[in-house]
């Protein structure tokens, strides 16, 4: 069968632009750029909270009006590898000089409307039966595993749990590799289908346009999401190695 976007999907990929969805400013919250040597970089903060201002792990940075212009350029693009109340961890190399924030630097994060972003922090449910006609359709069959970071609880409109993906290689992505896509089995029957949900969307069996989705077929080859056995069993905990979206290279002809 084939993959599936649902309109949600593919609206968002065709038309939305990056959204700022947390700032904060030097002069109120004392933030400092440290470079973390061999060791990751971080932004931290003597007072207030990255938690509380809305920064996530996975934010697109941008920075502005910066001591020295080279962090603007450095910061500007970067994401955000975890956060904390008072710190923003972030990859290795990335501040080019550790200085406290001026007066007038602000600090941005966003989220951006590639297909990574979209489905950030989503959930992964398996189903029996045939996947439906379109995405945007009710779901079909029996909901038989719910597929989250490490088998944790997983709620709608938050971080924690949620599936990532890796940066994008060659028109492909990739499960993230630091994560245990897992889930118990809910009922017992034979996995068919899939259906990738994006966060904070938890209605994967109502029809829907306006809910980011992408379905696919399950098999033990040759299909849209491979398992080492399609045979679910209640209570048992099943494990996702590999998933990967492709862009094509072309269309039609």
């Amino acid at each position: 069968m084939a993959l599936r976007l649902s309109t949600a999907t593919r609206n968002m990929m065709l038309g939305l632009e990056a959204t700022i969805e947390a700032i904060c400013a030097g002069s109120v919250q004392t933030l400092a750029l440290v470079d973390g040597g061999e060791s990751a970089d971080t932004i931290t903060r003597a007072a207030g909270s990255f938690v509380t201002d809305g920064f996530v792990g996975g934010h697109i940075l941008k920075l502005f009006q910066a001591t020295t212009g080279a962090n603007d350029t450095a910061l500007t693009g970067a994401r955000v590898a975890s956060v904390a109340a008072l710190t923003l961890t972030l990859d290795t190399g990335i501040v080019d000089t550790a200085e406290a924030f001026g007066v007038n630097t602000v600090l941005a994060a966003a989220k951006g409307g590639c297909l990574k972003d979209i489905f950030k922090n989503g959930v992964l449910y398996i189903y029996s039966g045939s996947q439906p006609a379109t995405a945007d359709a009710a779901a079909s069959g029996t909901q038989l595993v719910k597929i989250t970071e490490s088998s944790g609880a997983w709620v709608a409109g938050a971080e924690a749990n949620g599936l990532e993906f890796d940066d994008e290689s060659a028109g492909t992505l990739v499960k993230c590799a630091d994560e245990t896509w897992s889930g118990a089995g809910l009922d017992t029957g034979t996995a068919g289908w899939f259906r990738l949900c994006g966060n904070p969307a938890d209605t994967p069996g109502l029809l829907s346009t306006t809910l980011p989705r992408i379905d696919g077929s399950i098999g033990t080859s040759g299909a849209n999401l491979n398992m080492s056995s399609t045979s679910i069993v209640a209570l048992a905990t099943y494990t996702i190695d590999t998933f990967t979206f492709t862009l094509p290279l072309q269309y039609g002809a």
